[in-house]
């Protein structure tokens, strides 16, 4: 069960601190996820040089790492910033996009993840499935499987890496490898739409943040997007006008629309 008082607790707190969430992402969701960030209340940075990442993560809140458009100069950028923030005991949210896709890309997700020690890995069920399991493909970097046929999986990977795991899908699950929650809000028609499941990472990031516990980060995170989501597809007519009405929703959350919205698990659970 999500506690709606605390998750509205924490929708308040980025707006109030606005943290710095220094992002290392993709060329094809920059745009999305710093106006997204900006609408949630949280002030995002794109650097990517490895001659600024050091100091810039120093100076950040959270930092997100996102491998879509991979280069192998930004991997190693990706690399010194993880390792700066595990240093400083700085929340690295990782999105391991197309994992299972090349073996490169599998290969460098597996780096980050060993060397930059992420608190919360995101990624739709393929692409976890593919972390743990070697012979799993994705859809270049669309899921060719459900998000409940990848939960044994992520509770593994999360206790392997000690990180909490996201998968999304029409149902999200977030898990700890113990503690297993979800968030059911949400429309099919976000899939249409480039760069959601990357822009949910960057929103996770604000989360974690500004609160210490990354469980319930993460599925704060994960629930602002699924609503502001949900009420975006109700008011637009295709996927063009959502991606503007998704933003509008974002800035516009307030605990009413939380309350109104959110859709509850019969339970949540825990092994």
């Amino acid at each position: 069960m999500i506690n709606i008082q605390n998750l509205v607790r924490d929708v308040q707190l980025v707006r109030e601190k606005s943290p710095l969430i220094h992002n290392i992402t993709n060329y094809v969701v920059m745009n999305n996820t710093a106006n997204a960030l900006l609408a949630i209340g949280a002030s995002p940075v794109m650097a990517h040089s490895i001659d600024e990442v050091v100091e810039m993560t120093g100076i950040a809140s959270a930092l997100v790492l996102n491998i879509g458009t991979l280069d192998a100069e930004w991997v190693d950028s990706m690399v010194l910033a993880g390792k700066t923030a595990s240093l400083k005991n700085i929340p690295v949210v990782f999105d391991p996009v197309g994992a299972g896709a090349t073996s490169y890309r599998t290969k460098v997700c597996k780096r980050i993840i060993e060397e930059c020690k992420p608190s919360i890995i995101r990624g739709n069920a393929s692409e976890i499935l593919a972390l743990c399991h070697a012979n799993t493909q994705t859809k270049g970097v669309d899921s060719t499987a459900s998000s409940d046929s990848a939960l044994d999986s992520a509770k593994a990977l999360a206790l392997l890496t000690r990180s909490v795991v996201v998968i999304s899908g029409p149902t999200d699950y977030i898990t700890d490898g113990i503690q297993v929650n979800t968030v059911e809000n949400g429309n099919s028609m976000m899939a249409r739409v480039t760069g959601m499941g990357c822009t949910s990472t960057a929103v996770v990031g604000a989360f974690a943040a500004i609160n210490k516990n990354v469980l319930e980060a993460a599925t704060h995170g994960m629930a602002v997007m699924s609503i502001a989501g949900e009420i975006a597809a109700f008011r637009s007519p295709g996927t063009g006008s959502l991606q503007v009405n998704f933003l509008d929703e974002l800035y516009r959350l307030n605990e009413e629309t939380i309350q109104m919205t959110i859709k509850q698990p019969a339970s949540d659970e825990i092994l």
